[in-house]
């Protein structure tokens, strides 16, 4: 299956119902860099975290073997400076 995908560079709520992250590119990462990424609907960062608070390297790619089932939906929250894409279906 493709992938859907959207480039943010800021906290972001990228879907708002059942999805599957596939993966993540960071390209540009500075200033104490950090993504936490939590299956939410409303950016509610008492969700679940399907991903906890990492430091991200530019350049890199971080895909998921068949994916991470987040039922809510997805919002991410960026520390420091980052751009990412996010994949996801």
């Amino acid at each position: 299956m493709a992938s859907n995908y959207k480039q943010i560079s800021a906290t972001t709520q990228i879907k708002t119902s059942a999805t599957i992250l596939s993966g993540l590119f960071i390209s540009a990462a500075s200033g104490t860099p950090t993504i936490t990424v939590y299956d939410s609907d409303n950016a509610n960062t008492s969700d679940p975290k399907v991903l906890d608070t990492f430091t991200p390297t530019a350049g890199t790619n971080y895909f998921f073997d068949g994916g991470v089932y987040a039922g809510k939906g997805l919002y991410i929250v960026l520390g420091g400076t980052v751009s990412a894409t996010i994949l996801f279906e």
